[in-house]
């Protein structure tokens, strides 16, 4: 997913790969052929911030309601969510 660059390129060129990330959802930076960091678009941003969030959220059976325990009830492993 994305795009790959090296490190030297997207600094001399940031403007250009700021606007590439709005499509390539995803920029990869290199340095000596290993990836150093990433430069993501605000919507791809979005999405990791709420995939973070989700991932610390702690649940407690006894304070589900119906709605939630029916949806746990029929999903099915390995099957993404509607």
């Amino acid at each position: 997913m994305g795009i790959t660059v090296r490190a030297t390129e997207f600094s001399r060129n940031f403007g250009k790969y700021q606007d590439e990330a709005i499509s390539a959802k995803v920029i990869n930076v290199t340095s000596h052929g290993r990836v150093v960091g990433a430069y993501l678009s605000a919507q791809e941003l979005a999405h990791y911030e709420t995939l973070k969030r989700r991932e610390r959220e702690v649940l407690v059976v006894g304070a589900l309601d119906d709605e939630t325990i029916a949806a746990i009830e029929a999903s099915e492993y390995g099957v993404e969510p509607n």
